[in-house]
């Protein structure tokens, strides 16, 4: 092999290692990155389709906010401002809505699964086909919310209304 060749085949080797290692490197990153949103004024923020597991939303201003089919499962909306937030189809699994203010919030076969909503504030929310399964709910609330509720979750086949233990 000439010197010229071999140039070349070391060139395509380097180049060949380097693609690789790139390719390896953005396999190893996770799909999602925990990310802090604490305090921030996010009126009309644009979240639809992200993945935010495990994300901080503390005592943001996210009125008017879309949130529509986002992973926000794990997520601390805690005291935030989510007046009329658009939270169709979300994956709100597991999160913190504690003293969070859902007012008008459109929670349109949301999964909220599990979420902690102790002190949270859902007047004239839009709840048809929200699964609201092992959410912890002050009893005056919930009662807002069955008088409100109807609908069957797309994703979980649960009907709205029993999750929300309503009589």
């Amino acid at each position: 092999m000439n010197t010229k060749n071999r140039n070349w085949a070391s060139i395509l080797s380097l180049l060949l290692w380097a693609i690789i290692s790139t390719i390896t490197a953005i396999g190893s990153v996770p799909t999602a990155l925990a990310l802090e949103y604490n305090k921030e004024i996010l009126v009309q923020a644009d979240f639809s389709g992200r993945d935010l597991t495990d994300s901080s939303f503390t005592k943001a201003n996210l009125r008017y906010s879309n949130f529509s089919n986002a992973n926000v499962s794990g997520v601390s909306f805690f005291a935030a401002n989510l007046e009329s937030a658009n939270l169709r189809g979300a994956n709100l699994t597991n999160a913190t809505l504690d003293a969070a203010r859902l007012i008008k919030t459109d929670l349109t076969n949301a999964i909220l699964e599990g979420a902690f909503a102790a002190n949270a504030k859902f007047d004239g929310a839009i709840v048809e086909g929200a699964d609201f399964t092992d959410v912890l709910l002050r009893t005056d609330e919930q009662k807002k919310l069955c008088k409100l509720a109807k609908g069957t979750n797309p994703v979980t086949g649960r009907d709205t209304r029993e999750t929300l233990d309503c009589p």
